[in-house]
């Protein structure tokens, strides 16, 4: 079983490169099986993880950042693969 947790958020104004080393920096409690991140138009940045676990079970995700780094609240989904 697994699951996917992605965090995205949106930089504050001219804070999209500090928002991404600030997300690139953080160290997670444990080890995913899977780590990406990601960026976009309008200072976005994306992060998925993927876990040997249950959607439901404890695994750790990123924190949200100070908030003179945002815009807007972290948002954040967890996914479970299905079968194509």
């Amino acid at each position: 079983m697994s699951v996917a947790l992605m965090w995205e958020a949106k930089a504050a104004e001219g804070r999209g490169e500090d928002l991404l080393a600030w997300a690139r920096a953080q160290r997670l409690d444990g080890h995913p099986l899977r780590r990406e991140t990601f960026r976009a138009p309008g200072d976005r940045v994306l992060v998925i993880t993927w876990w040997d676990a249950a959607f439901d079970a404890d695994v750790p995700e990123l924190p949200t950042p100070e908030a003179e780094l945002v815009s807007r609240p972290v948002h954040r989904w967890r996914f479970e693969p299905v079968a194509n």
